[in-house]
């Protein structure tokens, strides 16, 4: 039992990260029952370029300047690049679908029976299936689109129609992508790469072997591997989980979200060292971000009005501000610099109300999680618990 969270339990691979689960010795204690409760920390990502203000002002300025907490990420290129890159590809395989004349017509049609988002699976997945937070989506990073289609010939031929090329020595498709870096309005070029996972029968570690794009699929994926990336992408699923109108009563989101939590009882009920660890630290740094919400919150209440001060926020920090969203970028040039003032007042206030919420659901989700791995440790006489 001694090795379940040593700070090596769950070793990853060659470009991985190691994660500290370690308990806090001296809260280590054997009840009158015999149970030993094993304490933890809470905690939140590591993030070198970015060391969170103790002043409440700081951190207001921090998230304003869209850098209050960056994602941890296993790529290059924003995700909504990307995600404009596979929607094209997505579209292109709506359009041989309608066209009867087309040799891949029937292959096309058949490839879309379940949806056209589900034939992508991972980030892609989660982002244009918006089951994440906003923030998320504006700051995750990937290098990759994963596709999921048996009928491999229909994505080559559209790879082909929109741009791509195959690299013959890594035998994977290529794009040269371009954007603007919305804070230093550079010009980033880098390589995209369109990878058909069934091509390839990927094995991620950890026996975290790709099923299908659904939502179990990538939590099943996402738990074994356990990396700060993929613990990252579930919590951020967690904070919206039941906050979107859009889904709310939506009986097939319901469904997916019941089958989804599947695959944590899955893990828990293996026992395995490393899965053990990754369950515990998604729930320690569930706690520890649902603290680093509230405040955030805290300082947006407190100083939203600075907005409107321009001694403090001059024209020229605003447009450095709204660069972080093309939305707001197009407002300020049509409104002008008053309106936008005005808008983004009205957007902190939201924000400031949501994530209170978000760290509920964050509180829930890891009280849950917990309190399905106690179950499976109970006959060994082991607790696990967060230190408040």
């Amino acid at each position: 039992m001694d090795g379940i969270w040593d700070t090596r339990a769950d070793t990853m691979k060659k470009g991985d990260n190691l994660r500290e689960v370690s308990p806090i010795t001296e809260k280590t204690i054997i009840d009158n029952d015999g149970f030993t409760h094993y304490f933890f920390t809470k905690m939140i990502f590591k993030n070198p370029w970015y060391k969170i203000p103790l002043d409440e002002y700081e951190l207001f300025k921090k998230y304003i300047d869209g850098g209050s907490r960056s994602y941890p990420s296993d790529g290059n290129i924003p995700c909504d690049i990307v995600a404009s890159e596979a929607r094209i590809i997505l579209n292109e395989i709506v359009e041989l679908s309608k066209d009867s004349n087309s040799k891949h017509f029937e292959d096309a049609k058949d490839s879309l029976k379940k949806g056209k988002f589900n034939l992508v699976r991972g980030t892609l997945k989660l982002y244009l299936g918006k089951y994440t937070t906003r923030d998320w989506r504006r700051k995750r990073f990937t290098d990759d689109i994963d596709f999921w289609i048996f009928k491999i010939h229909v994505l080559h031929h559209v790879l082909r129609r929109t741009g791509w090329v195959r690299n013959e020595k890594t035998r994977e498709w290529e794009k040269r992508i371009e954007w603007v870096n919305p804070d230093t309005n550079e010009t980033k070029k880098q390589v995209l790469i369109a990878a058909n996972d069934l091509d390839q029968l990927l094995d991620f570690g950890a026996g975290a072997y790709l099923e299908g794009t659904g939502l179990k699929n990538v939590f099943n994926k996402k738990i074994k591997r356990g990396h700060d990336v993929d613990l990252s992408d579930l919590i951020n699923i967690a904070m919206v989980r039941g906050q979107d109108e859009k889904y709310l009563g939506d009986k097939g989101r319901e469904e997916e979200w019941f089958k989804a939590w599947e695959a944590f009882e899955e893990a828990a009920n293996t026992r395995n060292i490393r899965t053990t660890s990754n369950l515990i630290s998604l729930c320690r740094i569930s706690m520890g971000i649902a603290e680093y919400l509230e405040r955030v919150s805290s300082a947006l209440i407190r100083y939203n009005d600075v907005i409107f001060n321009k001694n403090f926020i001059t024209d020229s920090e605003l447009t450095r501000i709204c660069r972080t969203s093309i939305h707001w970028v197009k407002y300020l040039s049509d409104n002008g610099s008053e309106a936008t003032r005005k808008l983004l007042h009205d957007f902190y206030h939201e924000q400031a109300e949501m994530k209170p919420l978000h760290a509920k659901n964050l509180r829930e989700f890891a009280e849950r999680v917990l309190k399905l791995l106690n179950s499976k440790y109970k006959h060994l006489k082991v607790i696990f618990e967060i230190q408040n």
